[in-house]
């Protein structure tokens, strides 16, 4: 579903959700509903253990923890044990202490277990009354990692020209998502196979256990929404209130989900920042159109795909790279600036400043993270089912990449390892709101990676949720500037109180560094 990006503006989208654009065949819908599994029950070295909690960083107020959980939850006896790392912000105002907030990461592929300090001091209301509590999951970070190629093995498996469709390009796309797949198999094993999402919730309420909690609230961004309607679902009796913020369309596959997101990330790049850089022609003269700034654009691809820029130490900028700074920077209005003075830079490379270069060496100076994404090809190969045909990939991705130009041909790249991954048989979840009480959904209208198409299906399953839709097309709407969204929020957090019905939000006003 995500896509990783290099530019430096774009990192924290990272841990929210990273940006990929696959387009899939969509499957039919019985593929995804089967049964939810009965609870296994937890065997005592697991239930009886203690945390050990020490400060997670020297000085810090979060604390950390080691847990110790099944490799397979639905065969707790089989198989080496895994760790995950856990986090504990407790509450500011002791006294009027209501419970226990979880989080987790988006991704998949974020690390969750620092998020709960940027939490608390982002809101401090909640965090006056909440423990909040999040961790690495399973896969991640301070967690059991699962290993698939080395950053230096895989530094170039974006790289190049996805348009290009000629006979040896395509080998190449293909070649190199079988290579990945094997190394996953070869230095992880079956570890593969359990680093998913009904795994990561049965975590969870391991946890939840080990804190002592009968429930607990839940607020999850992006990816995380998916693991908050797994954990509702898979454990209706242990949530109280349950914030999802920019939603995965949990109510099918991730292949129909992924079905929206070349179209979502070029709806965002065509209708606000395209609008948006011709407003500042003036500045970064682009074009006074927007159909001028995006022809404008795609010569500067063409210009790489011909020459791409070499940058030092071995790295360059070719129009695979561009693709990924700019469906990167449709995460946040924020981010437009950055990504107009970056496109300002290449478009005169040869008389750019100083400023100007060290810029575009930050936007384009690092390389995908392997371990981030041997997380994400483990959770969105197995969760649900794929098509494994690669030649219907090769000809989906040439379709979708002359409808949708900004992200529709990279799709290959992804659908080709999950093509080769290995049959999951993971249990199918169906989402429905049996047992719940009300939900609270926020999306924007053009969110490009959470798209809304696939929010309103997500809150159709979702049975007794309400949806709050924010203007504009940010990612992630909750402490990003919106105070209508924040105050909904805050509202259901601390006083139970939610809207009697679906309701909308303007955009917000989140602040833009730099804007001139």
């Amino acid at each position: 579903m995500f896509e990783f990006t290099t530019s430096r503006w774009i990192r924290s989208a990272l841990t929210g959700a990273v940006t990929t654009a696959i387009a899939a065949a969509a499957v039919p819908a019985t593929a995804a509903v089967a049964r939810i599994p009965a609870p296994t029950p937890v065997p005592e070295r697991y239930a009886a253990q203690s945390l050990a909690w020490k400060p997670c960083e020297a000085g810090s107020s979060l604390e950390c923890a080691e847990m110790t959980v099944p490799r397979d939850w639905h065969h707790p006896g089989v198989g080496e044990d895994l760790t995950v790392a856990v986090s504990r912000q407790r509450a500011g105002d002791p006294a009027r202490r209501r419970g226990v907030l979880m989080m987790a990461a988006g991704g998949p592929g974020g690390m969750g277990l620092l998020r709960p300090a940027t939490l608390a001091e982002n809101a401090p209301k909640v965090s006056a009354v909440y423990d909040i509590v999040g961790f690495d999951q399973r896969g991640v970070g301070r967690s059991t990692r699962v290993r698939c190629e080395t950053d230096a093995e895989f530094q170039d498996y974006f790289s190049g020209d996805s348009r290009d469709r000629s006979p040896a390009a395509v080998r190449r796309t293909l070649d190199n998502a079988e290579k990945f797949v094997d190394s996953c198999r070869d230095r992880s094993g079956d570890l593969m196979n359990y680093i998913t999402t009904d795994q990561t919730v049965r975590d969870m309420d391991l946890y939840r256990s080990l804190l002592g909690e009968r429930k607990v609230s839940y607020y999850g961004p992006s990816y995380a929404t998916m693991i908050g309607a797994y954990y509702a679902t898979e454990f209706p009796q242990r949530v109280e209130r349950v914030v999802l913020d920019s939603n995965i369309g949990f109510d099918g596959t991730w292949e129909k989900f992924m079905l929206g997101q070349p179209l979502s990330f070029q709806r965002r790049f065509e209708q606000d920042f395209l609008p948006w850089l011709a407003t500042k022609d003036d500045v970064y003269h682009f074009g006074r159109t927007a159909a001028e700034a995006g022809a404008k654009w795609e010569k500067l691809r063409r210009s790489l795909a011909d020459h791409p820029l070499p940058l030092g130490g071995g790295r360059t900028v070719d129009p695979n790279g561009l693709d990924a700074a700019t469906t990167g920077a449709m995460y946040g209005a924020r981010n437009f600036p950055d990504l107009a003075r970056t496109l300002a830079a290449l478009d005169h490379w040869d008389r750019a400043t100083p400023e100007e270069r060290k810029l575009v060496e930050g936007a384009f100076g690092e390389s995908p993270s392997a371990d981030f994404f041997a997380q994400f090809f483990s959770v969105t190969c197995s969760d649900t089912p794929w098509n494994r045909d690669t030649g219907h990939w090769v000809k989906r991705s040439a379709t979708d990449g002359e409808k949708y130009p900004l992200a529709g041909a990279r799709e290959l790249s992804y659908t080709a390892v999950c093509a080769n991954w290995p049959d999951s048989k993971t249990p199918r979840i169906k989402v429905t709101g049996k047992g719940l009480p009300p939900v609270l959904m926020i999306n924007s209208l053009r969110d490009p990676a959470t798209h809304y198409e696939g929010a309103l299906g997500a809150h159709r399953a979702l049975r007794g949720s309400r949806l709050v839709t924010a203007g504009g097309g940010d990612h992630v709407q909750y402490l990003g500037g919106n105070a209508c969204v924040d105050g909904i929020v805050d509202d259901y957090l601390l006083k139970g109180a939610l809207p009697a019905r679906d309701t909308t939000c303007e955009a917000g006003s989140p602040p833009v560094p730099g804007e001139r």
